[in-house]
């Protein structure tokens, strides 16, 4: 039986297209001014923390971005560097921009919106299928997407740091009541060869690609990531004051923090607690262990016989299907991220417990690698043999080298546009405001 595929004119394509990312970008503006719903100006426009610019700073450069690359782009390349002074992130670092002369809430929002009334003008008339890679199918809108979708996050970072009463949000989402109880222990992966990165042009970033070929020595990886009940039980072995544990940066961090516990977590009448936004309890044992750092981690995998995994292993656990001989975009298959597959999209506002979510196993037998908590790994943020920057050397390329290292897999607080199993986030490795956590591996 032959079956007849109806024709689409290019023109209704097109249509479709545009229709489809001016919802999108309306979304993605909708969510980043119902986060700020209940935060007062006053607060919006306070520099909680020197890791942290104002939220007020946020608002603005996500309009100035939007505006660098959806309007004037569009007369002629721009340069990154063409970002506005006030909102060029290089010009003035974070710990600085609360000195910085932001206009109020109002102005920045009358801002925001006018520049989206222009990029909607122009999306009207751009060519989604320009030969110009930059345009083509819509890569420089997603490219967009994406950088609000990240802001996001940056702002609950903030949000979690704000002094005075706690950030309470707008709209909460219930999460799943019931779980797969899983088991805690290793998974043995013996691939041989494998593949990560991607050719995808349409959604990832430069330092993503190009996908290539590996040879994968067989290793142990945790089926899930640290829970608190495990990293309890490293605090409680003196984890902390066992120097043979760290690395001698890690030990320099330790001297210098007095760290004891992750970040938001103290202890009081024999017990320890936690805070994540608005809640305060203890820390749940099932649920994976957040805001701790990079030294952090690797003292509790050496403790624990282990290490951090490589990039690769991780990525190759997260998503290599050994059946297919093919990776997947994310663990569950190629399907983006809803509701009911990961702990994702920000408004759970906190972590759960390992196994809420049962799609969330990779093709090996992994658990919540996308989700929940940034996952640090032992790599350092480089690029990929076959790096090219595109479109700005600023997003990625500057920071190759030895001082960041990379994390993967997403957050809580990661909206499903910002995420699949080849995207690479990076940050410092005594940065611990991010909300990240780690599984552990070990040799075969």
């Amino acid at each position: 039986m032959t079956i007849a595929v109806p024709h689409v004119e290019r023109s209704d394509r097109l249509a479709t297209s545009r229709a489809n990312i001016a919802l999108a970008l309306a979304e993605a503006r909708a969510r980043t001014l119902q986060l700020i719903e209940t935060v007062s100006e006053a607060d919006l426009r306070t520099q909680h923390d020197p890791l942290m610019g104002p939220i007020l700073w946020d608002l603005g450069h996500i309009g100035h971005f939007e505006a660098l690359w959806l309007d004037r782009n569009l007369d002629g390349n721009v340069e990154f560097v063409e970002m506005p002074g006030m909102y060029n992130p290089f010009e003035h670092p974070r710990r600085v921009r609360g000195a910085l002369p932001l206009p109020t809430l109002a102005g920045t929002l009358e801002s925001m919106a006018e520049i989206r009334e222009r990029v909607l003008e122009r999306l009207e008339h751009i060519d989604l299928e320009s030969a110009d890679p930059l345009l083509r199918h819509g890569y420089v809108y997603q490219m967009v997407l994406q950088h609000e979708y990240q802001h996001n996050e940056t702002m609950l970072q903030t949000l979690q740091l704000k002094t005075g009463v706690p950030y309470s949000p707008l709209v909460r989402r219930a999460q799943p009541a019931r779980r797969v109880v899983l088991g805690d222990e290793a998974l043995r992966v013996d691939v041989g060869r494998a593949f990560v990165g991607t050719d995808d042009r349409l959604n990832a970033y430069d330092n993503e690609r190009p996908r290539f070929a590996v040879e994968v020595a067989p290793y142990w990886i945790d089926r899930t990531p640290v829970t608190n009940e495990q990293y309890l039980a490293f605090i409680g072995d003196g984890g902390y004051q066992r120097h043979e544990l760290w690395s001698d940066a890690g030990r320099a961090w330790l001297d210098e923090s007095k760290a004891e516990a992750p970040r938001y977590w103290w202890h009081e009448d024999g017990v320890w607690l936690r805070r994540s936004m608005d809640h305060v309890g203890r820390p749940d044992p099932a649920s994976p262990v957040i805001h701790v750092c990079y030294h952090e981690a690797e003292a509790f995998a050496r403790w624990a016989g282990k290490r951090l995994p490589t990039e690769t292993e991780w990525e190759v656990a997260a998503s290599w299907d050994a059946s297919e001989q093919q990776s997947r975009e994310f663990p569950w298959g190629d399907v983006r991220p809803n509701a009911s597959d990961a702990n994702l999209d920000q408004l759970g506002f906190d972590v759960v417990p390992v196994g809420a979510y049962e799609k969330n196993v990779s093709p090996l037998g992994c658990y919540g690698m996308l989700g929940d908590v940034w996952e640090w790994t032992s790599t350092d943020f480089k690029g990929y043999a076959g790096f090219t920057a595109f479109p700005y050397a600023e997003y990625s390329q500057v920071f190759f080298g030895t001082e960041y290292k990379v994390l993967r897999g997403g957050s809580w607080a990661t909206r499903p546009g910002a995420i699949r199993s080849t995207f690479r986030n990076w940050d410092y490795p005594i940065r611990r405001q991010i909300f990240s956590g780690f599984r552990c591996a070990r040799d075969d």
